[in-house]
């Protein structure tokens, strides 16, 4: 369960707004930044002192917006353009993203996706390949194009954005909840081969994450989270970057190939 947008209300949720800093001068790019949980990942690497390419496909008025909120801050950052359902378009973001500053490129943080509901009895080959294309060859494609940049640059991070669905489908979900799945494990399998390059691949794993008019849309799962979750609210957008920012950092240093779960603690209590 991902989806969401910076600024949540629950005072709980912004009791610590301290991030790691960073002190590599490299690029971090962030897929899929024009709003919800990219534009708090992104910001959130703003604010640890990291210049930002912010990817967008569709929103280009998303994008500069989540540009303009980092400059606002004092920060750096770009919009950059461009589908990544294919390898050539992985490519071409990530090149630019690398050769937009002399310093080159120093993470990437796969966000990109999207979140159909649809039953899977029914389900179309092409509905099932949309999903599947956006969500996971997006990945492949822009962690294939980035590791070596990010090997010849003295080693990266690279995170991917999946979800607990990955281990607990929601219903309407068979296709998202499936592609997240292909998603934690890519990292995992990717960690093996890249690592010894220098590049770290992990996931962060989000469950219900706040955005804006969730409450009226869907006041009956809110609810059901908030019963499930032991701190009784969701999660926010900046928290899911908080935990990119970490991953990315030097105090993660020897964190490979691993899933982080962001979720309050809501699949720590029994189903049964």
């Amino acid at each position: 369960m991902t989806g969401g947008t910076p600024g949540a209300e629950d005072p709980a949720a912004r009791r610590a707004s301290a991030v790691i800093r960073l002190d590599d001068p490299r690029t971090v790019l962030v897929t899929g930044a024009s709003g919800g949980i990219g534009r708090g990942i992104a910001l959130r690497f703003a604010a640890g002192g990291a210049a930002v390419a912010v990817h967008y496909r569709g929103d280009a008025a998303g994008a500069r917006e989540t540009v303009a909120l980092i400059e606002a801050e004092g920060g750096t950052a770009c919009a950059l353009h461009g589908d990544l359902a294919s390898e050539e378009g992985c490519r071409a973001v990530v090149e630019e993203a690398a050769h937009w500053r002399p310093a080159g490129l120093g993470a990437v943080v796969n966000n990109a996706g999207v979140q159909p509901v649809e039953a899977l009895p029914g389900m179309s080959e092409e509905r099932w390949r949309a999903v599947m294309d956006t969500n996971v060859l997006s990945v492949f494609g822009c962690t294939q194009a980035a590791a070596p940049l990010l090997a010849a640059g003295g080693g990266g991070s690279v995170t991917h954005v999946a979800s607990i669905e990955a281990a607990q489908p929601a219903p309407g979900h068979a296709h998202y909840a499936a592609a997240k799945a292909a998603v934690v494990a890519h990292a995992r399998a990717a960690a093996l081969e890249y690592g010894p390059s220098g590049v770290r691949v992990n996931t962060v794993s989000p469950g219900l994450v706040r955005r804006e008019g969730i409450e009226e849309q869907w006041p009956e799962g809110v609810r059901r989270w908030q019963r499930a979750a032991p701190d009784g609210r969701l999660g926010t957008a900046e928290e899911v970057g908080d935990a990119c920012v970490f991953l990315a950092s030097g105090a993660a240093r020897w964190i490979n190939g691993h899933d982080l779960v962001l979720d309050g603690g809501v699949t720590a209590r029994p189903s049964w």
